[in-house]
């Protein structure tokens, strides 16, 4: 499965650390993880799609464990950060979940575990199913 990660810092940053690179580093550091991420270089959309943000990571995963590994290696690093990160995971899709670091920052282990959980649910979910484009069946009568 292939995410797109972006983090907005929202405080200006004054030690000029990317904080997109900061989580790149932390989640090379978690054994499952290493070498599933790499920077996503900006490119120009074509003409009516939106683009990839410039500070964005593209992460590959495999289900199950990794992708828990992922959910938990986010939700601790938006725990540990300064100030306030929106870090947002879009998958192809276009699904996307949101976490904002001052909402986590102050949860207690097991409401940690469970945004986790929530967030991995969320990876391993199947997109949903298409509506259907059009009325099968009879037309309905009007009444008499």
């Amino acid at each position: 499965m292939r995410i797109t990660i972006t983090v907005r810092d929202d405080n200006a940053r004054r030690d000029g650390a990317d904080p997109c690179e900061l989580l790149r580093q932390w989640l090379d550091e978690q054994p499952e993880l290493r070498g599933r991420t790499r920077r996503q270089t900006a490119a120009t959309p074509p003409p009516g799609e939106m683009g990839v943000a410039t500070d964005a990571l593209l992460a590959l995963l495999a289900p199950g464990g990794v992708a828990a590994a992922f959910a938990g290696a986010v939700v601790a690093w938006a725990q540990t950060r300064r100030g306030s990160q929106t870090i947002t995971v879009r998958q192809a899709d276009g699904r996307e979940v949101t976490i904002v670091s001052t909402h986590v920052k102050a949860m207690d282990a097991a409401q940690t575990a469970e945004l986790a959980r929530r967030l991995t649910a969320d990876l391993m979910s199947p997109p949903p199913a298409e509506e259907p484009t059009g009325i099968s069946g009879p037309a309905p009568r009007p009444p008499e």
